[in-house]
């Protein structure tokens, strides 16, 4: 019955953020990273504090739904509690978008508390519901990226490691900290390949009160999604066979 299917998923997602992310390493790894960064830029250049700001939301997107997903799955498959789930019973698929949904609901918590004091602390004025959709469809997809990763590894330190190696790419080339227009040509195409260019790009579009570019940037991120999430649900289904 679905109903279950949902229930299950639920119950799982509600478990792995007592279990996992709200605690002092999630936490840390997932705001106090970006926002330590961010300082830094800001320390060099107070007047422009406000130009930061998507790139500060961004990466706390980026950072806070991958800080403990890429590991979640490994660190289940080992000690057996994934297996007993499907004696449930529950569906690879399920088990997969409730951590992917975890992973959302404490990237979630984290992007509000950073978008809402910038909103307020500098006095903008963004499209809501451009900056909701951008956010939402950013915090799923990079929880997908982060669940992709786990099931595409066998051990835990190789999750983390695999998923460093993006992570950083994008904030030095998806407009985090420098215009992607103002870098070489060959990166600018490379920029486009990555995801977060256009979380980047959606969020200072709506921190500016929307621009036609935002759709685009949704749909953007919607392909990433899929690209990340179903590919994650045939893994995680291999897994159990």
């Amino acid at each position: 019955m679905w109903q279950d299917e949902l229930r299950c998923i639920y119950h799982i997602a509600e478990k792995d953020m007592r279990t996992y992310y709200l605690k002092p390493p999630a936490v840390s790894w997932g705001i106090v990273f970006p926002v330590a960064w961010t300082l830094a830029f800001y320390l060099r250049n107070p007047q422009d504090f406000a130009e930061l700001v998507p790139g500060l939301i961004a990466m706390t997107i980026l950072f806070s739904t991958t800080a403990a997903e890429a590991v979640v799955i490994n660190f289940e498959l080992r000690l057996g509690s994934l297996e007993r789930l499907l004696l449930a019973p529950v569906s690879a698929e399920s088990v997969l978008l409730a951590k992917v949904l975890g992973g959302f609901a404490f990237g979630a918590l984290m992007t509000l508390v950073v978008a809402a004091g910038c909103i307020i602390g500098l006095d903008l004025h963004p499209d809501y519901l451009g900056l909701f959709t951008i956010s939402t469809l950013s915090l799923l997809a990079f929880s997908s990226l982060g669940a992709l990763v786990s099931v595409s590894v066998k051990e835990v330190f190789e999750a983390q490691t695999l998923l460093n190696l993006p992570r950083f790419i994008m904030i030095f080339l998806c407009g985090v900290v420098y215009p992607v227009s103002a870098m070489p040509e060959a990166l600018q195409v490379l920029a486009k390949f990555l995801p977060l260019t256009y979380t980047v790009s959606g969020l200072r579009s709506a921190l500016a009160g929307g621009t036609p570019y935002l759709w685009w940037d949704s749909l953007a991120l919607l392909a990433f999604l899929a690209a990340f999430i179903f590919p994650a649900m045939r893994l995680l289904g291999k897994k159990f066979e």
